[in-house]
């Protein structure tokens, strides 16, 4: 049975509508409703007459002007989330938007939101990538986002990866997926459970129109390898954050289609699969260069050299993947707004930068 992730609308001005919910909250009388509407009418009113403070009075009269007669119980749209058996009444999606991205305003203007709500990114890799496609999602940076990962929650991924103990055992693309919805159901998400692979990776690129961005965060070599193959064909930007040093790397294959992967620091590779076998200390002369291993933090050069003797994987912090979450964001938007056009490698390193 497949893991729900999408929730549920229902519009009151539908009929059918009404009585699916009504059916609904008969079938599962445990389903706990929030209705906040009345606070969300009050902060819209409040954000459009930004000029003058209005008194509690002023701020009824104008809810009602707005409600135009519509009873408050069938304005809107109710939002059921299966998974945590809520129901949840919200503004319509233009209303809902506008206002949540109200304090956006003038770092992103309306205009530009517009335009953001059009894009499509994608992330590979929900570990590191969760914080990232979260804060896309805050930020509102596109309207669709894809999420690719074949992993399940960890107790150990728990150090930087944002989810609670009740998640142990849930796909991280599931997650994240549900997360997003609960931050706003009107983002687009596209999960693939089978993580990246040779034979889906076109449609997550391509299918249902081409991404604008992808974000890669994923681990294994051969997959960030031909991720950035088939984007480059593609003509989509790659961006990837490694948590260390805060190594940004940004790839514009839209802008140069022969632009090389990785900065040319990469040998030629003729066959990917073979990368699939290699040992980690096989994987260095590729590893090293794609990761920065020259520019590396000492601590984590040296925990490099304990991976299979006092660790079993890289160590990644909570801080490093929230500024990279922040990064990439950042980037993101740039790029999508036509507001940056470097491609290139760079870092925003605490311990330069604050001494």
């Amino acid at each position: 049975m497949p893991i729900t992730f999408t929730p549920e609308f229902f519009y009151p001005d539908r009929a059918a509508d009404q009585a699916a919910l009504q059916q609904l909250l008969q079938a599962q009388p445990y389903i706990r409703v929030y209705d906040e509407l009345a606070g969300q009418l009050r902060e819209l009113v409040k954000v459009q007459h930004p000029a003058r403070r209005l008194s509690e009075a002023e701020s009824a009269a104008a809810v009602e002007a707005h409600l135009n007669g519509v009873p408050q119980d069938q304005y809107g749209v109710w939002v059921f989330y299966p998974w945590t058996a809520k129901l949840v009444h919200l503004l319509g999606k233009e209303e809902f938007i506008a206002l949540r991205t109200s304090r956006n305003m003038h770092k992103i203007t309306a205009a530009e939101r517009d335009v953001l709500q059009e894009k499509k990114i994608g992330v590979i890799g929900l570990s590191v990538g969760q914080t990232i496609a979260l804060t896309l999602a805050m930020e509102r940076v596109c309207g669709e986002l894809r999420l690719a990962d074949f992993d399940d929650v960890e107790l150990t991924n728990m150090n930087r990866l944002r989810t609670t103990v009740d998640n142990l055992g849930m796909p991280k693309v599931i997650v994240a997926a549900r997360e997003i919805a609960e931050i706003d159901p009107y983002i687009q998400v596209k999960v693939y459970l089978d993580g990246a692979t040779e034979a889906n990776l076109d449609d997550f690129l391509t299918g249902g129109g081409k991404l604008d961005v992808l974000v890669e965060e994923c681990d294994g070599i051969d997959v960030k390898i031909l991720s950035r193959q088939k984007a480059r064909k593609h003509r989509i930007p790659v961006v990837m954050d490694t948590n260390d040093r805060g190594m940004l790397d940004i790839e514009r294959f839209d802008l140069d289609p022969e632009y090389p992967l990785l900065h040319g620091l990469i040998p030629p590779i003729e066959d990917l699969g073979m990368l699939k076998h290699l040992s980690n200390e096989e994987k260095i002369p590729i590893l090293g260069p794609m990761a920065g291993m020259a520019d590396m933090s000492p601590r984590m050069k040296y925990s490099l050299g304990e991976i299979g003797k006092t660790i079993t994987t890289w160590p990644q912090l909570a801080s490093s993947v929230m500024l990279g979450g922040a990064l990439v964001t950042d980037t993101c938007r740039r790029i999508l707004l036509d507001q940056l056009k470097s491609s290139g490698r760079y870092y925003v390193d605490f311990d330069q930068l604050i001494q």
